[in-house]
């Protein structure tokens, strides 16, 4: 990774670096100076922004009370904290390796290291998760004063074990309805309790947005480095082989081991819809219609009517085009019925 660093520095025309994200797999297994090395590579090639946000993701197993004060002397200053429940039942449900009392001491030990941002994933919409479980899984989190919460629906990927039951008739199915009700009073929970919910799986305190994630929505450039990572530049996208030996294979032979895509016009302008639409800043009008053309935003503007009707949409008098409340559980599928497919 060090060496890739090296390699792919030149991809991005922007030096200034305001954040880094440590995520995808574990890594909080890294060691402490492992992490220095890294973000010091990073210092070589580019200008890391004196307030950058700079995050670790990691399993509440991983952060005992060594761990934490190992990583205080590092420059991380964010943790996302993959909780997804605080019922032992739920956890070994969904083959987590942590437990309950894990799931909550984790957050409190960060908290006592002087560590303040934070944000903790949690999953709804599955069997086992009752109304009243997700109520307290929910206050859990808001008494503890995370500021940041990400939170996402239960989904089944072909040929994993969650896959394999539901088709043996061993669990039930993932209930649609449930999953729906649920992000419902997500919404309403979070918001109640002082919480902005600024992208559609995103809610924060006040000035405590996810910085490195909204730079993804607002279509920034970025560099991923490691196995299966992506990047983006503007105009095109890379990632690299998810396989582990030929990664290294690759990086070691000076041969890189990625695909790149150059992006249409079309891609662009869908990739801009899909993005925004999901934010709380919404598709602008003006915007689509400087960077793609008149053509394409009267196409959407009338593929959306039918939304804008059903009150799903909302238009401001500034031409902003956002979700409301019931938009925001079919967003995937208003944001498709405003591509445009070659």
């Amino acid at each position: 990774m060090l060496r890739e660093i090296d390699m792919r520095a030149s991809y991005l025309e922007e030096k200034t670096v305001e954040s880094i994200y440590f995520g995808g797999g574990t890594p909080s297994i890294l060691e402490a100076k492992e992490i220095d090395q890294l973000i010091g590579q990073i210092a070589k090639h580019f200008d890391i922004s004196s307030n950058a946000e700079i995050t670790l993701e990691a399993n509440p197993d991983d952060l005992d009370k060594k761990k934490v004060q190992e990583l205080r002397t590092t420059p991380i200053n964010r943790f996302s904290i993959g909780i997804q429940s605080f019922y032992e039942e739920d956890l070994r449900w969904m083959n987590r390796a942590h437990n309950s009392e894990e799931a909550l001491s984790s957050i409190m030990r960060v908290q006592d290291a002087g560590f303040e941002n934070i944000t903790c994933d949690l999953i709804y919409g599955y069997p086992l998760l009752s109304d009243s479980k997700w109520k307290f899984n929910m206050q859990q989190l808001i008494d503890l004063q995370v500021p940041h919460i990400s939170s996402y629906s239960m989904t089944v990927e072909k040929k994993t074990a969650l896959d394999h039951m539901i088709n043996k008739g061993k669990t039930p199915a993932l209930n649609e309805e449930q999953s729906a009700e649920q992000m419902l009073m997500l919404i309403d929970t979070l918001t109640g309790a002082g919480y902005e919910h600024y992208e559609i799986s995103n809610f924060a305190k006040p000035g405590q947005h996810a910085r490195h994630n909204s730079n993804y929505w607002m279509g920034k450039s970025y560099l991923g480095i490691g196995p299966s990572a992506h990047s983006f530049n503007g105009t095109s996208r890379s990632w690299n082989i998810a396989n582990n030996a030929r990664y290294i294979n690759g990086i070691q032979t000076k041969e890189l081991p990625l695909e790149t895509e150059n992006l249409s016009l079309n891609d662009r302008f869908n990739e801009y819809v899909m993005t925004t639409l999901r934010t709380k800043w919404g598709i602008n009008q003006q915007y689509v219609k400087n960077e793609f053309g008149a053509d394409y935003l009267n196409s959407m503007l009338r593929n959306i009517e039918i939304y804008v009707d059903n009150n799903e949409v909302n238009i401001s008098e500034e031409g902003i085009i956002t979700l409301n409340p019931s938009g925001k559980l079919i967003a995937d599928q208003i944001a498709s019925e405003l591509f445009i497919v070659e």
